[in-house]
């Protein structure tokens, strides 16, 4: 039987490897993972064109018709996450292509808002940077969240969170 292939792109973290079960999948698919970004159609196309399967990290990579095009043995586009904006759903569904996503939580990105908001808010990072650099630190002085108002666009389930 021949095997598949399939090609995990934009890995940057090279974490996508550990986390899921390659193994199991092995005798069926050939698996290669891809750290560095492939800025030009040109180069992906060149990297991945043999493959079945692409799996993709969030908006990383976008997928025009013009890609899907020519990648004609693409059969499966996995995204990480169930939405992503940068794939063209009809032009993969005209080429056959067969688009999914995992699943994902939606505490991380509120919990990341979170720490945006109070880093910004208390000046971490350039207060980092200064006591780091042995510039001069602790020259701001941040503000107090406590009583104050936050004005948040889009209460679908991730900023019901922040909320």
């Amino acid at each position: 039987m021949t095997r598949l292939r399939c090609a995990v792109l934009d890995d940057y973290q090279d974490a996508a490897r550990s986390l899921a079960d390659w193994p199991r999948i092995d005798s069926r698919v050939e698996t290669r993972f891809l750290t560095a970004h492939l800025a030009s159609h040109d180069a992906l196309v060149d990297a991945v064109g043999d493959c079945e399967i692409l799996v993709v990290m969030r908006e990383r990579t976008p997928f025009p018709a013009e890609l899907f095009a020519r990648l004609p043995r693409l059969r499966l586009l996995i995204t990480s996450g169930m939405r992503n904006a940068s794939l063209d759903l009809a032009a993969a569904a005209r080429h056959g292509v067969t688009v999914c996503g995992t699943a994902s939580n939606s505490e991380p990105p509120a919990e990341l808002t979170w720490a945006l908001i109070l880093g910004l808010a208390r000046h971490i990072v350039p207060e980092n940077n200064a006591l780091r650099s042995d510039g001069p630190w602790q020259r701001t002085i941040g503000a107090d969240l406590h009583g104050r108002r936050l004005g948040l666009l889009g209460l679908g389930r991730i900023g019901q969170k922040v909320a």
